[in-house]
């Protein structure tokens, strides 16, 4: 049985193992943080629309918090997070946006579009680095349920894009 270092060094890019795990580390720690922020944001929204895509982003994170632990599991690691500091910036400033325009129902809908999207942003990128590293360490498992979460991560930007075209961002929230 090869031991775990010596299953490192054969892989091809190990030099990128390192970075890969502490990537997978401050993305499921990202994750774990967002759920918190998204029951916020969703009690906050005004639109239906807008209300039950947070609420079903929220429920697809809870499906890519499992999936990284997955991850984990594929590159033979105990999944542990670590604090995001990107994520924990970026949901203090959707606490900013909540308290700056509660009173502007149909400015706050489209001030917490922005603020998620900035967050979508953020796990967009981290995730395709995440594939892109994992493919080139030939973590074939890994690459195949990270691209999947990017997937996700780019569909509900569309989404959040469509609602502000068709209502938030109109002032006509329903």
């Amino acid at each position: 049985m090869a031991t775990a270092k010596s299953k490192k060094d054969s892989m091809p890019n190990a030099h990128l193992h390192e970075l890969f795990v502490d990537e997978l580390k401050d993305v499921l720690g990202a994750e774990r943080q967002l759920l918190k922020g998204l029951k916020k944001l969703a009690d906050a929204a005004h639109g239906e629309k807008l209300k039950q895509a947070f609420k079903s982003h929220y429920e697809q994170t809870e499906g890519h918090i499992e999936r990284l632990k997955s991850v984990f599991s594929s590159i033979d690691l105990t999944a542990r997070g670590k604090k995001c500091k990107a994520m924990e910036g970026l949901l203090n400033e959707a606490e900013e946006i909540l308290e700056e325009f509660q009173d502007s129902p149909e400015v706050l809908d489209a001030a917490l579009i922005a603020a998620v999207q900035k967050v979508e942003h953020y796990e967009i990128a981290t995730y395709g680095c995440l594939v892109t590293y994992a493919k080139l360490m030939e973590h074939s498992e890994a690459e195949e349920l990270l691209a999947a979460t990017l997937a996700e991560e780019k569909d509900t930007d569309v989404l959040l894009t469509e609602i502000a075209m068709s209502e938030s961002n109109l002032g006509q929230s329903k």
